[in-house]
């Protein structure tokens, strides 16, 4: 069969032949449509991510769109190695399937998938979001940031507030949920300090969710905007992603003692499976009511190795297999 092929860790997918793979016991053999490539897909296929299982020739892709043997249209997810999404057929277990409701076409089905598990995941599964929130989705301009806006209002948040480093795109989150924008500029020699004033003067207000996509210095500026803001009333921070390339900060614990801030994470080992995939499918559910919007590419999957190097995740690559 045709697939993506990773040959060594860290290498760029190839376009070509790989031995087509038998469902097991437990098992369908998923005819594939559709594979996004998200973040995950790439840390993994790079052997970078702890969830990556190291086998190598593989074929890339950690989840993906096709149909049953018997006809149905389902999502599935995290196939066993050395197996992969990128391929004409993937083997899947039957119980990290989700069926695609009629009103969502393949390519946003595979595009969103991703993005949706990750905020639905962070915002219902550990925030536990309840009407009315407050909700920051640090990191708001990327494709799972603005999934996490959308997603925020359309369960309930009473204000959702984003942040990032790209002013003008922020501003277009006005139209799909977001109430209040803080751009950044850590680059510059006092933005570190006008970011966190920036966000105190905001959180007076009040605030009950951060949803983090980011990390490093920015999210550093959140937490200490809270500290000195926040008193005794819990405020919940999810970690989601390190998106800013800075996977350590330096945490006083003074900071934590002085506040009410829960701190954790979100993601594969922190959500049980079925907390996933019920995100995934709850995703799905809101594509329509919530107005899901999405930018996509779709490209055809031989076209996978100059894709890869190019792609920048805005908008999200769909891989189409014929």
């Amino acid at each position: 069969m045709k697939a993506a092929i990773v040959k060594g860790a860290g290498q760029t997918p190839a376009y070509g032949d790989f031995k087509a793979p038998v469902a097991k016991p437990g098992e369908e053999l998923i005819s594939v449509h559709a594979a996004a490539l998200s973040n995950l897909t790439r840390m993994r296929a790079g052997g970078g991510h702890y969830s990556a299982d190291g086998v190598f020739p593989a074929v890339a892709g950690t989840d993906g769109v096709g149909v049953t043997p018997d006809g149905r249209r389902v999502y599935f997810v995290l196939p066993e190695a050395p197996n992969g999404a990128l391929a004409e057929f993937c083997p899947s277990a039957t119980r990290r399937l989700v069926e695609i409701p009629d009103g969502v076409d393949d390519v946003t089905a595979a595009a969103i998938a991703n993005p949706g598990m990750s905020a639905w995941a962070s915002l219902m599964e550990r925030a536990r979001l309840v009407q009315g929130d407050t909700v920051l989705v640090n990191g708001a301009t990327g494709t799972a940031g603005r999934v996490a806006v959308q997603l925020a209002k359309y369960l309930g948040a009473g204000k959702v507030i984003a942040t990032g480093r790209n002013a003008a795109e922020l501003e277009d989150l006005k139209g799909i949920g977001a109430d209040v924008v803080v751009p950044f500029s850590l680059g510059d020699p006092n933005g570190a300090e006008q970011f966190e004033q920036a966000l105190t003067d905001t959180f007076a207000g009040g605030m009950d969710v951060v949803i983090d996509y980011l990390w490093g210095e920015s999210a550093k500026g959140i937490l200490a905007a809270l500290a000195k803001t926040i008193n005794d009333h819990p405020v919940r921070f999810v970690h989601v992603g390190s998106s800013s390339g800075e996977p350590e900060i330096a945490l006083p614990g003074a900071l934590l003692r002085s506040s009410a801030i829960m701190l954790m994470g979100s993601g594969v080992g922190s959500v049980s499976r079925e907390g996933l995939l019920q995100s995934v499918r709850k995703t799905f559910e809101a594509v329509g009511p919530a107005g899901l919007k999405i930018a996509t590419e779709v490209v055809p999957l031989e076209k996978v190795e100059e894709t890869w190097e190019r792609a920048t995740g805005k908008p999200r690559v769909v891989f189409t297999i014929p």
